[in-house]
């Protein structure tokens, strides 16, 4: 049975609802980036962090998966499936993807301040006051701009074991996930599905671009493989 590896960024969520965060401004939902996404801005102002994840996550219980989430789930009856996401919501799982690899965390999760193994699952608002079993502070489970991004080691390996890689809605721009194209064995196929490519099809060897959105994307990906 093949290996497929599918790596997923903003635009495979964004069909069903969810801001891609960062606008032509470079701001994520009114705010710089920095404030909100990193160390230093939860060390800043800690109750401003909480409410902005609090808000996506609650966004995220008004939202459903989309066409291109149940394609990819469909995909999985044939194949060895593992998708590997840089984004933070569930609509892989919520759209019943059994094998997911979160680079970037994960919204319906919180881990402690101070032992970074203390990861829970949580549904409801943080705020200031909320502890891990040790009395640390929790915060959200995401991995900030500046923090090591501790499941990379895993996708390489997944990478280099793949038959076939698919890009969904991402730019492939931001490392480390942009370097996971890397690590595909000589003339991998590569498909690329994304309104706004920004590979062409000299970028590398056996490669396809469906310049499209996530769910008729995976729809022309369906009568490729089955």
């Amino acid at each position: 049975m093949k290996n497929i590896v599918v790596l997923t960024g903003a635009g495979m969520s964004a069909e069903s609802g969810i801001a891609t965060f960062r606008d032509a401004n470079g701001l994520w939902e009114g705010h710089d980036v920095m404030e909100v996404a990193s160390p230093k801005g939860f060390y800043n102002n800690p109750e401003l962090v909480l409410d902005f994840y609090n808000q996506r996550r609650a966004q995220l219980k008004s939202v459903s998966p989309n066409k291109g989430h149940f394609n990819l789930q469909k995909l999985e009856e044939y194949f060895n499936m593992t998708i590997i996401t840089q984004n933070v919501d569930d609509l892989h799982e919520r759209a019943g993807s059994s094998s997911v690899l979160h680079l970037h965390g994960e919204l319906r999760k919180v881990r402690s301040t101070k032992n970074e193994i203390l990861v829970y699952n949580w549904e409801e608002d943080l705020v200031l006051g909320d502890l891990c079993e040790e009395n640390a502070q929790l915060r959200p489970h995401i991995v900030w701009f500046g923090e090591e991004v501790p499941m990379i080691d895993k996708a390489i390996s997944l990478v280099e074991k793949a038959d076939v890689l698919v890009v969904i809605g991402t730019s492939m721009q931001v490392y480390p996930a942009a370097g996971l194209v890397n690590y595909i064995k000589p003339k991998t196929p590569i498909y690329v599905i994304d309104p706004n490519p920004m590979v062409g099809e000299t970028d590398f060897d056996n490669l396809t671009i469906f310049k499209t959105g996530a769910g008729e994307g995976t729809e022309k990906l369906l009568d490729c493989f089955l």
